[in-house]
């Protein structure tokens, strides 16, 4: 597939923005849009500094998952450690950051696995997974206030866990990152 203009549906052209909500990390940005019709619409989008997912393996072959508390679904979930960038910290920084912050686990090598925007529909953020290779204990421990039990599932029993559907998995970042992670290593 080309990406010449012929194939790509114009952009709206922005005439007006205006701020609707400033929160701690994330900012809504209300602004009036042309569409290529003509017709003026309103588009909401959820500004966001960007975020990491990391799927850690240990260096005895255990990934390293969470069991935690999600307040905007109002329920626990299985998942991959994750978090949001700080103002200039770069992607794999937030990266090893978050990985020791949420599991105790220190990376060995990290590499990138992917990177996307999220749901670009009404938001700018974009995630970039790692997969975080031969993790150790870091010796820290994890904050209270995180809501989070650290579980581990043998590597080899990752294609099983993502077979048990979403009994077991419902959270995005973790089925993309772990798919990957399988993928380039069968």
């Amino acid at each position: 597939m080309s990406d010449s203009d012929a194939e790509n549906p114009p952009l709206g052209e922005t005439l007006a923005t205006r701020r609707g909500f400033d929160g701690a990390w994330v900012h809504v940005r209300v602004d009036d849009v042309r569409l290529p019709t003509g017709r003026i619409t309103t588009r909401e989008v959820v500004e966001h500094p960007g975020s990491v997912a990391i799927v850690g393996v240990t260096t005895d072959g255990n990934v390293l998952l969470l069991r935690q508390s999600h307040h905007a679904i109002g329920r626990m979930l299985l998942g991959i450690p994750a978090g949001t960038l700080e103002p200039g910290e770069t992607p794999e920084a937030c990266a090893r950051r978050e990985l020791e912050e949420e599991t105790g686990y220190r990376a060995g090598r990290l590499t990138e696995l992917a990177s996307y925007y999220t749901s670009p529909g009404y938001t700018n953020e974009r995630m970039t997974i790692f997969h975080a290779a031969d993790c150790e204990p870091a010796g820290g421990e994890i904050d209270p206030d995180e809501l989070i039990r650290v579980t581990t599932a043998p590597l080899r029993d990752v294609a099983r866990l993502l077979e048990s559907g979403p009994a077991q998995l419902q959270d995005a970042k973790t089925l993309i990152g772990l798919l990957i992670l399988l993928h380039q290593s069968g």
